[in-house]
């Protein structure tokens, strides 16, 4: 964050060019890897199946009063001395907003870390995208992609992305709207007070909102000792410390203080939080969207 009275120099042509490369050689990798994570969790209708018309048979249970004698199964209730309904479901196709912070401080990528936080949060966006695709949902990006119900909607992400300039850390919200789930990956740095402002207008109008924060295993757990000198991505400003094992009491009070703030305020909203941080693997913050997404309660990653 720029301090108050000082201008942040603008991104160059050039500089802006040479990122723009960059994502582009990175999404084809990130693509790959998250069809390979999204093979690994069950796919199918998750959670928004009911009882209706439908060509797909979702369930039987047993003939009561006031069924029609037209659909019962009488296949499966020759199994036994009971009789059998065959009912089916209704699918109704739902829309999932899908947005990656590709802010500078995603750039970061310590020791600890398997891949950058960037590349970590692209894989999570597109493998849910793949796997919303194949159960028939409808899958957008804000500013980046109006909803489609394809099944090579995470390809056809991907492909946007590249040509998309999403730095910003939270997503434009105008063109979120009806029912809708919102999923946003992204480190959230940023004062909780301020990312719960933003999102507050989408709770209020109904959405069901996931947040995952993507952290490096350094950020965590500040593994630093001696002299080291710390710089803000975003702003190029410059720390010097001649102690930091020092800090690392403090930092980590603030760090996990800042956290608990967020979860306490999406709580708040009605919305659920998940943190990973990039030394896991990407299947572990996968399984737990998916199960949120299913109308399941899913276990929050992450600890102090």
């Amino acid at each position: 964050m720029a301090p108050i009275g000082q201008t942040v120099p603008a991104t160059t042509p050039d500089a802006a060019l040479f990122r723009a490369r960059e994502r582009a050689r990175l999404l084809p990798d990130c693509l790959v890897e998250a069809k390979r994570i999204a093979n690994t969790v069950i796919s199918g209708w998750h959670g928004r199946k009911k009882k209706g018309i439908g060509e797909n048979f979702w369930q039987f249970r047993p003939f009561v009063d006031g069924d029609s004698l037209s659909r019962i199964d009488w296949r499966r209730s020759a199994r036994d001395d009971h009789t059998y309904i065959r009912d089916r479901e209704w699918e109704a196709a739902h829309t999932i907003w899908l947005w990656a912070s590709l802010s500078p401080s995603m750039m970061y990528k310590s020791q600890l870390g398997l891949v950058s936080k960037e590349s970590r949060a692209l894989v999570l966006m597109l493998a849910i995208a793949e796997i919303m695709a194949r159960s028939g949902e409808r899958i957008g990006c804000p500013g980046v992609m109006e909803p489609v119900a394809a099944r090579n909607a995470a390809e056809r992400l991907a492909t946007a992305l590249m040509h998309a300039d999403i730095s910003s850390s939270l997503p434009p919200t105008g063109m979120i709207r009806g029912s809708s789930d919102v999923v946003l990956f992204g480190d959230f740095l940023e004062p909780p007070d301020e990312v719960i402002a933003t999102l507050q207008p989408l709770s209020r109008r109904g959405l069901r909102g996931h947040v995952v924060e993507v952290s490096d295993p350094a950020e965590e757990g500040f593994p630093y000792a001696g002299r080291v000198e710390f710089s803000d991505p975003a702003t190029g400003r410059k720390f010097l410390s001649g102690r930091s094992e020092l800090l690392k009491d403090e930092y980590r009070q603030l760090y996990f203080a800042r956290r608990e703030s967020l979860r306490d305020g999406l709580r708040h909203l009605g919305w659920n939080f998940v943190s990973h941080n990039t030394g896991r693997p990407a299947s572990e913050a996968l399984v737990s969207v998916h199960m949120y997404l299913s109308g399941q309660p899913g276990r929050t990653e992450g600890s102090r």
